[in-house]
């Protein structure tokens, strides 16, 4: 039968290890599946008489060989903390060791060709918390997706129900007397539905070391899970690194967590659950604020309902947020993927280590145990080209699909087919002087497979696995910069880097050579101008650009490296009028930084802005605002003095106090700043012990920045105007020979297209 892995670890138990799958069935039973299971790791053959001299232990001769091409014996050890020991013995006599650091339930999963999904087969008996325990089954990898989400606060679609202390009756709750009673129905209740995954807002900091200490206070066992040991918390007090909770045989998460592992934070403010609520969903919590404490508590005193009603509703709404985001249905996506359990999808060596084994062992090769070593110097990153300022009609944007994997595909960059000597025949040299085998590498092989599933997915219109599958791909480049990752090589990672740069530099000179200007080139993409007036002119040289250069790739890339090109050029979007920004105080085109007005074959127009203050959370809204509608009257060539001019006068007058709040986030300990103290922790260090988020909330005043909790002072509105404002205005008008000073004085009679 079919189900999803929900918590992986082991046991030891009369010398013996075991590993423990706990996990949801396709029919909604609960199962265990124990397997014994022995660790081992590798060493090479020739060091085995050497390595039993030190120590005795079991072995077996294998057929698998380390990337010197050299034979390997296997190590096996009785129970998993053995491994590290022996390992450490070898280590100190110089017997290089591999795959001596996989983790044991990860290294039976791997084995097993298990990725988050299995097919369960053998007899079972009940258990007491669980429905089927299977002793020794056989497991076989399936491709099975489950459905269900439940939360702590016992919201669910099928159960909606508050534990309250309460001798009334009331709607959708479950009156107890005492606190004691509370927790203990609390568990009970859990216990009977069983949960699989266990999720909150602020979860695990905040209402489980709440629960842990209260359970601690009565002596009562903390026991949540699906056996019979108690739960544990791992709390961090730093603000960057995530707490932790082990409810064995269930999973416990946290819905920030999941937001942020998914890249799904981007237009919050905050993490706060009433920020939240409002993005995904345009609902509130009943009671929000500061004040919100002292609101609870009156309602426990007086009326108790809506205390039921408060608590369900946050409860709803961190349900609901998880299911409108998505966030949960991409974590089980990307589970099934990597083979990465559901708090550690965000795990990419891991990711990688858990698909990259599976496939060097059909291969009959073994890895190199992870090391820690030091990272030498960063790997070189994309090529950003330096940009033409100015403001262009028409203007269109072409880039590479996924430029990163595309190169691993096309050049074979792999683990196993790189050759550090650069010796030998039918080699592929990057233009860093790396060197790889031209065949089928292990890397490409895996990003083909992605592919196919990401194009599937695309067809079935499966946004979701197409996501999840592009997140995983992506981070195939950046672990190689990791010197954690069993296969860190700054040559690897510069050689995916040098390609790309190489292919977006050509691919710049060969449009230039078709007669276009290229004004800008990102990483993947290349900004061109066509010197046309109308959309239908841009939407056709678009479409014959893309063609053109990946006909041209197609025949370079089999003439110089004997490979097939995997790379290619999509002609993306068409900007009917598009602002390239200069850097501050200077004549040259800023990078990462620009806006325009997207226009598609319909008509239809949206601005566009990337990098400029309007999407970045550390400037203030009234900026975002006065920006936006700032391009909006530029792209539709509208005069803008009046507007600017108002915008001023409505600052100075306080109109605009909510929008003047800044948003910044500590980047590390508030006592780590020692050489500068930016503004935002001054207002953080006015705080205090109040202080409870990494993102600081503050606003400038007459004596200086201070948290909008604890402002004293009045508003310096002259700051505003002059660091928020001006700039934003000036780096436009600029290119209408306009000034924002002489704009505000009255004293320029000019206007921007030559009428009033």
């Amino acid at each position: 039968m079919k189900g999803f892995i929900i918590h992986s670890t082991y046991v030891v138990k009369e010398g013996k290890a075991f590993v423990h799958l706990f996990g949801r069935l396709e029919n909604g039973e609960s199962f265990l599946a124990v397997n014994e299971f022995k660790p081992y790791f590798f060493i090479r053959k020739d060091d085995l008489n050497k390595a039993l001299k030190i120590e005795k232990f079991d072995y077996e001769a294998t057929r698998l060989k380390n990337f010197e091409e050299e034979v390997v014996a296997k190590v096996i050890m009785s129970v998993p903390p053995d491994v590290p020991k022996l390992r450490d013995k070898f280590s100190e006599h110089n017997i290089k060791h591999y795959e001596a650091d996989v983790r044991f339930a990860y290294r039976f999963m791997i084995d097993k060709l298990i990725q988050g999904s299995v097919d369960v087969e053998g007899k079972y008996e009940k258990g007491e918390l669980i429905n089927r325990v299977y002793y020794n089954p056989q497991l076989k990898p399936a491709d099975y997706f489950p459905k269900n989400l439940y939360a702590i606060a016992l919201y669910s679609k099928d159960y909606k129900k508050v534990l309250i202390r309460s001798k009334k009756k009331l709607k959708n709750a479950i009156s107890v007397e005492s606190e004691q009673d509370l927790l203990l129905k609390f568990k009970e209740l859990v216990l009977k539905l069983d949960p699989d995954v266990i999720i909150g807002w602020n979860f695990i900091d905040f209402d489980l070391k709440i629960l842990d200490r209260k359970f601690r206070g009565y002596k009562l066992p903390f026991i949540l899970g699906r056996t019979d040991k108690p739960c544990r918390l791992r709390i961090y007090h730093s603000f960057f690194q995530d707490s932790k909770a082990d409810f064995p045989g269930r999973m416990v998460l946290d819905g920030i967590h999941v937001l942020k592992s998914n890249f799904i934070d981007l237009d919050l403010d905050d993490y706060k659950l009433s920020t939240a609520a409002d993005v995904f969903l345009n609902d509130k919590k009943i009671f929000e604020g500061e004040e919100r404490w002292e609101l609870v508590e009156d309602a426990f005193k007086n009326n108790p309902q809506l205390l039921v009603d408060y608590n369900l509703k946050d409860a709803e709404l961190a349900y609901k947020i998880l299911d409108k985001s998505t966030a949960f249905e991409l974590s089980i996506q990307r589970s099934l993927i990597s083979g990465m359990p559901l708090d550690r999808i965000r795990a990419s060596i891991a990711s990688l280590d858990s698909l990259y084994l599976k496939e060097l062992r059909k291969k009959g090769f073994v890895a190199p145990s992870a090391g820690f070593g030091v990272r030498e110097e960063r790997i070189r990153g994309g090529y950003v080209m330096s940009s033409k300022p100015g403001i262009y009609d028409y203007l269109i944007v072409c880039d590479f699909k996924s430029l990163y994997p595309s190169v691993i595909r096309t050049f074979n960059i792999d683990p196993l087919s790189y050759v550090p000597s650069g010796k030998g025949k039918n080699l592929v040299k990057a233009p860093n002087g790396a060197c790889f085998k031209n065949q089928d590498g292990i890397l490409p092989m895996l990003i083909q497979k992605l592919w196919v599933q990401r194009e599937k997915a695309r067809k079935e219109k499966n946004e979701l696995a197409r996501h999840a599958i592009k997140i995983l791909m992506n981070s195939f480049f950046g672990v190689f910069a990791n010197p954690t990752f069993r296969f860190y090589s700054r040559d690897i990672g510069n050689a995916i880097t040098y390609f790309a740069q190489h292919i977006i530099k050509t691919t710049a000179k060969k449009i230039e050579e078709m007669g276009y200007e290229v004004i800008y080139g990102d990483t993947d993409s290349v900004f061109i101008n066509l010197n046309v007036d109308n959309y239908k002119d841009a939407d056709r040289l678009g479409k014959k650009i893309s063609r053109d250069i990946n006909k041209f790739f197609d025949n370079y890339i089999m003439k110089e490296y004997k490979r097939k090109n995997f790379t290619e050029l999509e002609f993306e979007k068409v900007y009917k009028r598009f602002l390239m920004p200069r850097i501050r105080h200077a004549e040259t085109g800023s990078k990462k930084r620009y806006a325009g007005l997207l226009v598609d074959a319909k008509g239809k127009e949206k601005i566009d802005i990337v990098g400029l203050e309007f999407v970045r959370r550390d400037w203030t809204d009234i900026a975002k605002e006065f920006q936006q509608e700032l391009l909006k009257k530029i792209f539709h060539k509208q005069e803008v003095a009046e507007y600017i001019k108002k915008i001023v006068k409505e600052v100075k007058e306080g109109k605009h106090d909510k929008q003047l709040i800044y948003r910044k986030a500590i980047r590390k300990e508030v006592d780590a700043y020692i050489k500068t103290t930016p503004p935002h922790v001054k207002a953080a260090r006015l705080l205090g012990k109040d202080l409870k988020s990494t993102l600081i909330e503050y606003v400038i005043t007459t004596a200086g920045p201070e948290p909008i909790q604890k402002q004293k002072h009045k508003i310096d509105y002259e700051h505003y105007i002059e660091k928020q404002i001006k700039p934003i205005a000036d780096a436009i008008l600029v290119f209408y020979d306009q000034i924002f000073d002489e704009m505000i004085k009255g004293t320029s009679q000019k206007t921007l297209f030559g009428f009033k």
